[in-house]
This record gives structure tokens, C-alpha cells and sequence, in this order.
């Protein structure tokens, strides 16, 4: 994508009345306005999930297309990929989506306590040579606890067998209860919606014969 197009796509985010972008400098003088106060936005109270690193919001679109009773959250700190989940969310008219434009570091300035029901982590970054980066790091998982409810379920989906390695390992390390946990999602027959929604990246690497990770765990 070239400079011109970033540009454009960023200043059209900032029409948008679904999308929050909050510097940390603004966060630290003001406080984040809707932070345990996001019923305030949707209007119910509702089930809240996040979906962290969103990129495009692919999953974000389409787990709320699927379940209109559900409010859905994606945060991520790239604004021309998020335009086009921003974009699909407007033109279908989806009123139980929202995006945040910040760092996954900064995550539980925008989120009450018990506020959040559960979370997905699509295809991140693995952070080959920064483990404490990983967003299933243990570091992370602390800030997520802050706003998640008990027994909450964090959803991992990766290609990346060190992520889901590194991820097994904290979870077992911690305690924390399996629920799902398949190091190649679609050599099984079980049924799962984990399945029907697929990124673009995710499609591409299925083609070229690369396994998808699927771990669900609960955090306590």
C-alpha cells in the first residue's frame, strides 16, 4: 500500500464514530471515557469480547455478523488495516462492533474490572527473538485479568508452532484450565465455529499446506 493511500485511509478512520484513538498522554491526563462504561456505547449489556492485534478485524466482522447479541472489540495499533473492518462495519450496518486504535501495552487503560467476557488473538506476531512481546506472554495475560470476568476464555489462533509451543507452556505453567487445544485444526471432523471464520493470511498459509494452532484456555 502506498504512503498516499495510508494517509487517506487514516484520516477517514478518524470519521468514523466506532473507532476510539486515545494517546497514552491523553489517557494519562484524562482517563479513557468509556473504561468500565462500555455498555454506555452499545446500548445493552451484552457480552463484551476483544479481539487483540485485529488487523483488518476480520474476526471482529465476523463474529459479530454471527452473533448479533454479542459486542465485539477490536484493538490494534494499525490504522489503514483496521479502515477495512471500520468500512465493513459502517456499509452493514453492524451496531454491536467497535475498534480501538492503541497499543496492546496500554490495554487495560480502556477496559473496567469484569468487563470483558472473553478474548481471540488471531494470527499475531510470534516475536521469534521477544518472548515477553508475545501477546500470550505471561506479562499480558496479568494485564488482561485486570478486565476480564472469572473463568474467562482466552482464544489463541496461530500458524506458528513457536507461539503455540510457548503459549502451551505458560498455560500448563500457570494451571490454567483447557478447553480446546489442537496443534492442527483441521486434520479432525470436530464441528467447530473456530473453523468458518478464516483471515485472508489464514487462507493463503491453508494453501500452501501450513497447519493452524488452535488453543482455548480459561484464565483464573
Amino acid at each position: 500500500m502506498g504512503k498516499k493511500n495510508k494517509l487517506e485511509r487514516f484520516a477517514e478512520c478518524k470519521t468514523f464514530d466506532n473507532l476510539f484513538e486515545y494517546s497514552f498522554e491523553r489517557i494519562k491526563e484524562e482517563g479513557f471515557p468509556l473504561k468500565g462504561r462500555w455498555h454506555e456505547f452499545f446500548g445493552n449489556d451484552n457480552p463484551i469480547v476483544l479481539e487483540l492485534g485485529c488487523g483488518k478485524g476480520e474476526y471482529t466482522i465476523g463474529l459479530a455478523k454471527v452473533h448479533p447479541d454479542i459486542n465485539y472489540i477490536g484493538v490494534d495499533i494499525k490504522g489503514a488495516r483496521m479502515w477495512v473492518g471500520l468500512k465493513q462495519g459502517m456499509a452493514e450496518n453492524l451496531k454491536n462492533v467497535a475498534f480501538v486504535r492503541t497499543r496492546i501495552e496500554l490495554i487495560e487503560h480502556f477496559f473496567g474490572e469484569n468487563e470483558v467476557d472473553e478474548i481471540w488473538i488471531t494470527f499475531p506476531d510470534p516475536q521469534i527473538l521477544k518472548a515477553r512481546k508475545r501477546l500470550t506472554a505471561p506479562i499480558y495475560i496479568e494485564r488482561y485479568k485486570t478486565f476480564l470476568k472469572p473463568d474467562s476464555c482466552i482464544n489463541l489462533k496461530t500458524d506458528s508452532d513457536l507461539l503455540y509451543d510457548f503459549t502451551l507452556d505458560v498455560v500448563k505453567d500457570a494451571g490454567y484450565p483447557i478447553v480446546y487445544n489442537y496443534n492442527d485444526l483441521y486434520a479432525n471432523d470436530d464441528n467447530l465455529e473456530v473453523k468458518t471464520i478464516q483471515t485472508y493470511y489464514e487462507t493463503m498459509w491453508l494453501k500452501q499446506g501450513l497447519t493452524i494452532k488452535y488453543l482455548k484456555f480459561k484464565v483464573q
